[in-house]
């Protein structure tokens, strides 16, 4: 939990960092994330982008309500649109709710009428974000449990 814990916050940390905080030596820092590796603790190592600064200021969440029978098609479909950060199937009264960052509402709203041939959309346009993408604190979580 402290290995995971302190690559969710740098990912680029030097295992020997690590191994100084976790109090182990670094041939079993990195045996051990070779293991959570292997047993898919860990997908990947990413950087986060900051979407105003490379040019992608608007950021919204589009809800699709689609038939059932017509998810194969979307998923082939969204999976093509470098625009879309998340894309996750949902309960409730709209069966997608997907993520997207664009360089103008011209372009969303465009995108949006793509998505309409699926079904009715609802889309909210963030205007502020309080809290950023994170990981979950392992740490924390584990003294609660």
């Amino acid at each position: 939990i402290q290995i995971l814990d302190l690559l969710s916050k740098n990912a680029r940390m030097p295992i020997k960092q690590i191994s100084a905080v976790v109090n182990l030596s670094s041939p079993a820092v990195s045996s051990r994330l070779e293991k959570l590796e292997e047993a898919g603790y860990i997908r990947n190592f990413q950087c986060q982008l900051d979407q105003e600064k490379v040019g992608y200021p608007i950021k919204a969440f589009i809800h699709v309500a689609m038939k059932p029978s017509r998810k194969p098609e979307f998923y082939e479909f969204i999976e093509k649109i470098p625009n879309v950060v998340e894309c996750c199937c949902v309960t409730g009264d709209y069966s997608m709710l997907i993520k997207v960052a664009y360089d103008s509402t011209q372009n969303l709203d465009l995108f949006i009428g793509q998505l309409q041939k699926f079904g009715d959309t609802m889309t909210q346009i963030v205007f502020s974000t309080a809290v950023e993408y994170r990981q979950i604190n392992l740490k924390e979580l584990s003294k609660k449990n």
